[in-house]
């Protein structure tokens, strides 16, 4: 709902635009289906072929797009990159797959008081917890329960800038609240 809510203020002209979502499935999809003028979905699946097709969902990697690059005006996500085992080569990714002045709109949990926590890294192709690991459940039916390699925090914009966004920053959607939670939207721009 957050997403959407920014998604029309932002971006007036969704209905000319090349939409890339991190996600084949849930109530976000469905929306740009009826609103974006192309939608292209995909989701994860570990030990699959990025860019290859499981079940009619394409797979992608978004560490490792299969893309050319400038495929999208919007990219689109939720709760996925604290999931991302490198988020900043997804970050340059999406960049990427962006448009000149395209734009990256997502959600993830985040401490507004602090700075990220990385939870877990990769370390020469071994995983390593850097703190008591955390899972979360996925409800949109995938993989459950899915690893968070971080904590975000307020620093997030920061990450952005630094893998070459040129402008970014948390948006709150007025009178948005679910269940007395207000998630921030975080808008990056190319």
């Amino acid at each position: 709902m957050s997403i959407a809510s920014v998604l029309g203020a932002q971006i007036p002209n969704l209905g000319a635009a090349a939409v890339y979502e991190l996600s084949a499935r849930g109530p976000l999809h469905r929306f740009l289906q009826r609103k974006a003028a192309s939608l292209v979905s995909s989701q994860y699946v570990e030990g699959e072929v990025p860019g290859s097709d499981v079940g009619g969902v394409r797979v992608e990697d978004v560490q490792r797009l299969t893309f050319p690059s400038s495929s999208f005006d919007v990219c689109t996500s939720t709760e996925v990159f604290e999931h991302v085992p490198n988020d900043r080569q997804a970050f340059a990714e999406i960049l990427r797959v962006l448009r000149p002045r395209g734009v990256l709109l997502f959600t993830v949990p985040i401490t507004l008081n602090a700075n990220t926590r990385e939870r877990a890294a990769i370390v020469d192709g071994t995983l390593v917890h850097l703190l008591p690991p955390e899972y979360h459940r996925d409800p949109a039916g995938g993989q459950s329960p899915v690893l968070a390699f971080r904590d975000y925090g307020v620093d997030i914009v920061v990450r952005l800038n630094e893998a070459g966004f040129s402008q970014a920053e948390m948006i709150y959607p007025a009178g948005m609240s679910w269940f007395g939670c207000r998630r921030p939207v975080i808008l990056a721009r190319k």
